[in-house]
């Protein structure tokens, strides 16, 4: 049976639950251990590897990129911004029993030293199946200004 929508959904709305509360060690375990998230610049990108990206995180640098964020050592995460990302239009790209390809719109509102500002993305999750749960392998935030000057980032996006 193929990995239905709603399975998808579930996943990804987990994911953006747990980044907004801050329970970025749990994150870590929605991921494959050869999963990347990545950030590319370029909006037209698809060989991530070889191009330059704002991150590029295989299971490695996420688990940095937690312990940046959780140990106050990176100095743009001081103070943490606080986050609200809403997910909508979602899409099964790609789907069978083991793999799915899910398009969705997400846009993040983030509070920081009193401003806020408001991040909209298409966000492409390559989602497979592990034992008997769904697990990210891949995530692709297209940030819609991606080419234009961005602010630093405390936060996972």
């Amino acid at each position: 049976m193929n990995i239905s929508l709603n399975d998808a959904v579930e996943l990804v709305t987990l994911e953006a639950d747990l980044l907004d509360d801050g329970q970025f060690t749990e994150w870590l375990k929605l991921y494959t251990q050869s999963g990347f998230y990545i950030i590319p610049i370029d909006p037209d990108a698809d060989d991530y590897a070889d191009t330059l990206n704002y991150a590029y995180d295989d299971a490695e640098m996420r688990q940095k990129r937690v312990e940046r964020l959780i140990g106050g050592r990176a100095i743009s995460a001081a103070p943490p911004a606080q986050t609200i990302r809403l997910l909508s239009r979602y899409r099964l790209l790609e789907s069978d029993d083991q793999r799915c390809v899910l398009r969705c719109a997400q846009l993040l509102t983030e509070l920081r030293q009193g401003r806020e500002r408001s991040y909209a993305a298409n966000v492409i999750f390559t989602l497979v199946k592990e034992e008997d749960s769904l697990k990210i392998d891949q995530k692709v935030i297209k940030i819609l200004g991606s080419t234009e000057a961005l602010t630093a980032v405390s936060y996972i996006l």
